[in-house]
C-alpha cells in the first residue's frame, strides 16, 4: 500500500514538472505564416523565446531583396527581448512564391500593405504597440508609418534609411569617377561618365550601381550573370524606385511623435551617412539619437550584427 501511494506521488510530480516543461516550450515561437494582405497572401516569419515580449517587426530593404534567410544571423539575441518578425514584401521572397500583384507596384501600395501587416500583428500578440525597424528601402514605409501613425509604435530604428535618392546617387557617382581615376580603372572612368544624373533610365542606373557594387567588393559584381539578374530586378522595380526618388524625407517628414533612433553605418556609400546625419539633425521628434556604426557601410547587420542587437537591447528596449 505504501509502495502504492509513493508511486502515485511520483506520478502525478512527474506530471506536475512535464506540464511545466511543456508550458514553458510552448512560450517560444517559431513559425510561418501566410496573412491576407492588401488584397493578396503575404508570408510572415515570427521567432521569439517568449510569446509575451513586445514585437519587433522588421521591413527588409531592396526593394524586393527578403532578409529571412539572413535574419537568423543578426537576430539571435533580439529573440531573447522580442518576438521578432521578418515580411516579404508583395513580389519579393516567399509572397512572391505564394502569387503575384494583383494591384500596379507603387509606394503607396507597399505603405498601405505595411501598415496593415502592423495592425495585424497588434490583434494577433494584444499589443497595443510594437517596435519598428527598416533597412534601407524600408525605410520608405517605415518613416510612412512612423509621421502618420506614431501611436501604434513604441519606437522606430531606421538603418541606413533611404532619404534622399537623387542626391546619395550624386555623391556616389562622384565618388566613384574619383575612385576610378586613382585606380587608374578606365572601365570603370569610361562607364561612369556616360551615367546622367538624375537617373532616368535603366542603364544608367545600372552602370552606377554595377561599379558600386564593384568598389564595395561585392563579388561577381562585373559579370554577365550580375547584368542579366539586375535588369531582371529592375523590370519589376525600377519604376517604384523612381517613384520614390522624387521626393526626400526632408520635404514630406519634418516631425515624428514617437521616438526616433537611427543605426548609420560611418561608410555608408549608398544611403549615404552624411545625409543620414544631416537628416537626423533636421528631425523633430518625441526623442531621437543616432548610433554609429565604424566598421560598416550600408549592410551593418552583415558587418557588425552583435553591435547591433545590443544596442537595440541596451539603448532602445531597456526604455519602454
Amino acid at each position: 500500500m505504501i509502495k502504492h501511494y509513493l508511486f502515485l506521488i511520483l506520478f502525478f510530480l512527474s506530471a506536475g514538472c512535464w506540464s511545466q516543461i511543456k508550458e514553458k516550450k510552448e512560450i517560444r515561437i517559431d513559425t510561418t505564416e501566410a496573412v491576407p494582405i492588401g488584397g493578396i497572401k503575404q508570408f510572415i516569419s515570427i521567432k521569439g523565446n517568449d510569446r509575451e515580449k513586445p514585437v519587433l517587426l522588421i521591413l527588409h530593404g531592396g526593394p524586393g531583396k527578403s532578409l529571412i534567410n539572413f535574419s537568423d544571423s543578426f537576430t539571435d539575441k533580439l529573440r531573447n527581448e522580442f518576438i521578432v518578425v521578418n515580411w516579404d514584401q508583395r513580389e519579393t521572397g516567399e509572397t512572391l512564391n505564394l502569387n503575384k500583384t494583383k494591384d500596379s507596384l507603387t509606394t503607396d501600395l507597399l505603405k498601405r500593405d505595411a501598415l496593415e501587416v502592423v495592425y495585424y500583428l497588434k490583434k494577433k500578440f494584444n499589443q497595443k504597440k510594437i517596435f519598428l525597424l527598416s533597412h534601407s528601402w524600408g525605410s520608405v514605409m517605415g518613416f510612412d508609418i512612423a509621421a502618420k501613425h506614431p501611436e501604434l509604435l513604441y519606437a522606430y530604428i531606421p538603418v541606413s534609411p533611404v532619404i534622399d535618392a537623387h542626391k546619395s546617387a550624386a555623391l556616389f557617382v562622384n565618388d566613384l569617377k574619383k575612385w576610378a581615376l586613382n585606380t587608374q580603372n578606365n572601365i570603370a572612368a569610361e562607364e561612369l561618365q556616360q551615367v546622367k544624373l538624375p537617373f532616368k533610365d535603366k542603364d544608367d542606373f545600372f552602370l552606377a550601381q554595377k561599379w558600386l557594387f564593384v568598389h564595395n567588393g561585392v563579388k561577381g559584381a562585373d559579370t554577365e550573370d550580375f547584368k542579366k539578374s539586375y535588369y531582371q530586378w529592375m523590370d519589376t522595380w525600377f519604376p517604384v524606385w523612381k517613384e520614390n526618388a522624387e521626393t526626400n524625407l526632408f520635404d514630406t517628414v519634418s516631425k515624428i511623435k514617437c521616438p526616433v533612433y537611427f543605426l548609420i553605418g560611418s561608410g555608408d556609400n549608398q544611403s549615404y551617412y552624411t545625409i543620414a546625419e544631416d537628416y537626423y539633425q533636421f528631425l523633430k521628434a518625441k526623442d531621437k539619437k543616432i548610433f554609429w556604426f565604424k566598421e560598416s557601410g550600408h549592410t551593418i547587420f552583415n558587418t557588425e550584427p552583435q553591435k547591433l542587437q545590443e544596442i537595440i537591447i541596451k539603448e532602445i528596449r531597456l526604455k519602454y
